[in-house]
């Protein structure tokens, strides 16, 4: 299926994308980061996954998340009736469970399952048994177990699990698959209707605290209950994605694992939630970061793990086809890595919104935020990967110094204001010296814009943060230039490349799609700059391309006019959430740099 007709359910310790055909095709179980056991998104059926639909081959299907939740019902028409399948995962269940309801809404439908499970990532047929009990079947491979319960009579088919039933109106089905590690006693029986009500009280009563009142609430709060989903509950750290090797090209070689959490993302989502209400996501936001990030600083990583995890290898999985045929399929990331200057300000940045919000005492950190300061002294003149994580040739990115500066300049500002212990002079020297550098060496006169790295003509979209972050001024006629460039150069569509790829710049073959994050950065530019129409319009433009249930992936094709990229992604959420606020005035394109 096409990545917009998968949908996200959750437990804030895993997640699974289900089809509109009502299959599950992708789930990593217990964690994030955990071996997949449906890996049918990046293969075939035959790398597992579960199916519950009618026999019909052609129903018509409509699906909504139940209000403000993450339940999903889909809805099922075919000419003898209809039926919805309601799909969550367990809030509270002492074992990670996915629970589908079937229930009869009108007439009587023939509906069928199918479930094959293949542990390790697609590959590892378990050996399935039934439970003493009669309740339903184990399947057990090496460390893992999952047993799926249900009244529904279970028959094995050609190393698959099969049932056919009807249902009628009124009537309803359960199906619960519990996980478990395979040494421990079997999951214990779900009672799926408590597990339905306490799963839906959680959701709405998170999202009642929800404080954004904007006109654009539901698209915000939608964004909200997703980045909510993909945060690993135990610690506080938010996944890029539950996936990995979406291609960011179709049919492309662009595919990496997103199921760590970017530094990259550290201010952008403290204010998000901040902004709308969450003051408790944020605080623990800030001790992950905190934690993860200590140590030695030149051992500083770009991301980390769902704990903080530092080794995140990279490997090629040889027996899934890929997404569509989109080889390789990645897990693990070499861009952990590399280096970034760019993460030092987003670092530094985030703690430094966190003690103007009051998130911890003002001292906190600021040991190693000295230490940080000190290492990038050493360092902010060297070439990095940028950004973007580029495999080619590391650059003189503008943007990684831009960043430099913001490490600076918030560092220096919290010294003066809250009378912290630093060599003040010698960082404001610093900090003045960045910033000449930039603009000296960043900027091109020919182009009237700032450019990718210094020297090169080529532009970058990450460039429409100078503004943001407080680097220059939104009148300033460089930034409207950097804008009209980037218009002239870079918009496809009327939505925003990061960066031309056919340049060779990151070693790896041309061609991705617009990325939805750079986009929503534009309208904040237009916000910013008094365009206010033109940034409504690109807005709502880019709101209509969420798919039915409201989720984003990180990139969209204009040609193919269908989503790219790991899906769904919290960097396209969380700008998404940015220019709402930004257009409703209180969002970060206004605050990020205030006092």
């Amino acid at each position: 299926m096409r990545i917009e007709d998968y949908a996200l359910i959750g437990d804030c310790r895993s997640a699974a994308l289900v089809g509109r055909n009502g299959s599950i095709d992708w789930l990593c179980w217990p964690r994030f980061d955990s071996d997949a056991c449906f890996a049918a998104l990046l293969g075939t059926s035959e790398n597992g996954r579960w199916q519950i639909c009618p026999v019909d081959p052609a129903p018509r299907v409509t699906r909504v998340y139940a209000g403000d939740t993450m339940i999903l019902e889909t809805q099922f028409e075919t000419a003898e009736g209809s039926v919805n399948v309601i799909d969550f995962m367990s809030i509270g269940s002492p074992d990670p469970s996915i629970i589908r309801l079937v229930k009869g809404v009108r007439g009587k439908v023939a509906m069928c399952m199918h479930l094959i499970l293949r542990f390790d990532y697609g590959t590892t047929v378990p050996w399935v048994t039934q439970l003493e009990d009669g309740s339903g079947l184990s399947a057990i491979a090496g460390p893992t177990r999952v047993v799926l319960r249900t009244p529904i009579a279970l028959r094995g088919e050609s190393f698959a699990t099969v049932a056919a039933f009807e249902i009628r109106e009124g009537e309803c089905v359960p199906f619960v698959l519990s996980h478990k590690a395979s040494h421990l006693s079997p999951p214990v029986a779900v009672n799926w209707r408590a597990a339905f009500d306490e799963t839906e009280a959680f959701w709405l009563n998170w999202a009642s605290r929800c404080t954004y009142v904007g006109r654009r609430r539901e698209s915000v709060l939608r964004s909200l209950l997703t980045l909510k989903a993909l945060t690993y509950g135990e610690t506080g750290g938010i996944v890029a994605a539950p996936t990995t090797s979406l291609p960011e090209c179709l049919g492309g070689e662009r595919n990496w694992d997103y199921r760590f959490c970017w530094l990259r993302d550290a201010t952008m989502t403290l204010m998000a939630l901040l902004s709308a209400g969450y003051r408790d996501e944020a605080e623990a936001w800030r001790a992950w970061l905190q934690r993860s990030v200590a140590g030695h600083p030149d051992q500083l990583q770009i991301m980390y793990g769902l704990s903080g995890e530092r080794r995140l290898s990279e490997w090629e999985v040889p027996w899934l086809p890929g997404y569509q045929g989109a080889a390789p399929v990645r897990i693990g990331n070499a861009a952990s890595a590399q280096l970034q200057l760019d993460v030092y300000g987003e670092l530094i940045d985030a703690v430094f919104q966190a003690r103007k919000q009051g998130l911890a005492p003002v001292a906190s950190a600021w040991a190693l935020q000295e230490t940080l300061v000190e290492h990038l002294e050493k360092i902010w003149q060297d070439p990095d990967d940028g950004i973007w994580e580029v495999r080619g040739p590391r650059q003189q990115f503008t943007f990684s110094k831009v960043m430099a500066w913001v490490a600076l300049d918030r560092s220096v500002r919290d010294a003066e204001r809250f009378e912290l212990q630093a060599p003040l002079e010698r960082w404001r020297q610093l900090r003045d010296r960045i910033h000449a550098t930039v603009c000296e060496q960043g900027f091109d006169p020919g182009k009237n814009a700032f450019t990718q790295s210094f020297g090169s003509p080529e532009l970058d979209a990450s460039l429409l943060l100078i503004p943001v972050v407080g680097f220059l001024p939104p009148d300033d006629p460089r930034i409207s230039g950097t804008v009209a460039a980037i218009e002239k150069e870079l918009m496809v569509d009327g939505l925003v490349l990061r960066y031309r790829t056919k340049t060779g710049i990151d070693g790896l073959p041309p061609g991705e799609g617009v990325f939805l994050p750079c986009s929503f950065w534009l309208a904040d530019n237009y916000s910013l700059l008094k365009r206010d129409r033109e940034a409504e319009i690109l807005f709502d433009r880019l709101l209509s391309l969420r798919n039915d249930v409201g989720l984003l992936s990180e990139e969209y094709d204009p040609q193919a006019r269908r989503l790219a990229g790991n899906f769904p992604q919290a960097f396209s959420h969380l700008a998404l959430i940015g220019t709402a606020l930004n257009l409703h005035d209180v969002g970060p394109a206004t605050q990020r740099a205030a006092e």
